[in-house]
């Protein structure tokens, strides 16, 4: 069956021969995982495409469920991307890959598949991972895990995914290799790149992995300034009144994990103003599908969430249920309808949950935000050692995002410290004002004019020269 199979993958995407025979691998090794096509795929251009669980803790049963794509163009020369999204709980397939980067976007009402001219896979090998466990097809027969859930496991998951992943797909291990993502991934992709960069020091005991660097958009990275700038960011966007600015800024202590009372019920206030409008994107429409603003089901469905959480739960927790990272109806109605056809979950290859029960596949796991434990606080040590270790690091943010806005990532890039090697200017997309470009020593920053918080929904032409630039070295343009 396996040598069936190879033939028909080589009948159908002759450009893998000549990558199998360079390689000089097994390609048995992953073949079984190959996605020959999936209901309401586009008949051309081809796609090689692969999917599947990729074990990462055998005694818990834990497994991660992954979406890879060949490079459109030269596979074998290109480099491999790893792509995250956040929540925490949300996923990677349900966002990056079907609206964002990859190379189909789910049509309305889950019907099929569109191909999506500006996909990453032009520019790199694409990979995307649920992740943490309970994240979409991702899943653990220990049913305790998730209520362990927190960024240092799901760093280690991830790694052990890599490590895993790489021995089925051994033509990848010494080719360059990049992370990107946005929101919680904020948080995710730094520590996923100092776990690697650790490891690699010690070759003896841990398998090499080529990281040369990671990109993040609008990303989670310090509490104090993300939350400083998500209040600022309301008053000088004119979501919020002077009056209800001052009061804000008289009673929160941001740098406090348990906001006060008074801070709470003053937040409050700012979180009331973006339910009437998308939060995620301040001037694009609202969602109005089942009658309900983007804002209002953001809240409709995080309040379910809210509704169990437990007592002695902490303010925290709670406010980011109001703010569900990444969280878009619309869209991930089209995707959740997708993905949950059996005709789909069996081409897709997501038909196994281990020993589980098989559930419904969400965009986006509510109870894992329950149960979440946020422990850490500040990345920008991180950055501050993967930086001096030599590894590239960019930040991206889209303008219109008030979830994680440009002032808040702007603060966190000031706190560094960096030395500036080019001051802030503007870059150009046909001939019109693409954003602005800072450079410091060790990282570059760029923002992307009128995107949201998810930046290659709203602006994919843009993001696809963004991640183009990243990956070559290519300048983005700064004339027209």
């Amino acid at each position: 069956m396996n040598i069936i199979l190879r033939l028909l993958s080589l009948c159908f995407y002759p450009s893998a021969i000549s990558f199998i025979k360079a390689s000089e691998i097994n390609a048995e090794s992953y073949e079984l995982d190959r996605v020959i096509t999936l209901p309401g795929q586009p008949s051309s251009p081809s796609v090689s495409q692969f999917s599947g669980h990729i074990t990462v803790n055998e005694a818990h049963g834990r497994a991660l469920f992954y979406w890879f794509f060949e490079a459109q163009s030269e596979p074998s020369k290109k480099p491999l991307l790893l792509w995250l999204n956040g929540g925490p709980g949300c996923s990677s397939i349900g966002y990056g890959a079907v609206v964002e980067i990859g190379p189909f976007t789910v049509n309305k009402n889950g019907e099929g598949l569109h191909f999506n001219p500006y996909s990453w896979n032009q520019e790199a090998n694409l990979l995307f991972i649920e992740s943490p466990v309970g994240v979409g097809f991702s899943y653990t027969n220990t049913s305790s895990d998730l209520t362990m859930l927190e960024d240092s496991l799901v760093a280690e998951d991830a790694y052990n995914f890599l490590v895993n992943w790489l021995q089925k797909f051994p033509q990848f291990k010494s080719r360059d290799f990049f992370i990107s993502g946005e929101s919680y991934a904020g948080h995710y992709i730094p520590q996923l790149a100092e776990l690697i960069f650790d490891r690699n020091k010690d070759r003896s005991k841990y398998s090499f992995i080529n990281l040369k660097g990671f990109i993040v958009g609008n990303p989670e990275t310090e509490n104090y300034y993300d939350y400083k700038g998500l209040l600022e960011y309301a008053w000088s966007h004119a979501v919020i009144s002077d009056q209800e600015y001052d009061n804000a800024k008289k009673v929160c202590d941001f740098k406090q994990f348990d906001w006060s009372e008074e801070c709470n019920e003053a937040m409050s206030v700012v979180f009331r103003y973006y339910r009437e409008i998308d939060i995620y994107n301040i001037y694009a429409p609202a969602c109005r599908l089942n009658n309900n603003t983007s804002s209002i089901a953001h809240d409709s469905n995080n309040n379910r969430g809210s509704e169990s959480v437990p007592e002695g739960r902490n303010d925290y927790r709670l406010r980011r249920m109001r703010l569900f990272g990444g969280y878009d109806p619309c869209y991930s109605i089209y995707a959740e309808e997708y993905f949950n056809r059996i005709d789909v979950q069996s081409s897709f290859h997501a038909n196994v949950k281990g020993e589980n029960t098989s559930v419904a596949w969400k965009t986006c796991n509510g109870s894992i935000l329950n149960t979440y434990n946020f422990t850490v606080f500040s990345v920008l040590p991180i950055y501050t050692k993967l930086i001096k270790g030599g590894l590239k690091v960019w930040i991206y943010s889209g303008d219109a995002d008030g979830r994680i806005p440009v002032i808040g990532t702007r603060y966190c890039i000031e706190a560094l410290g960096l030395p500036l090697k080019s001051s802030w200017r503007t870059w150009y997309h046909d001939d019109q004002v693409g954003g602005r470009i800072a450079e410091y020593e060790g990282l570059t920053y760029v923002t992307v004019r009128g995107a949201g918080h998810l930046v290659p929904l709203n602006k994919p032409s843009e993001a696809l020269s963004l991640i183009h630039s990243f990956l070559t070295g290519h300048n983005l343009p700064t004339h027209t």
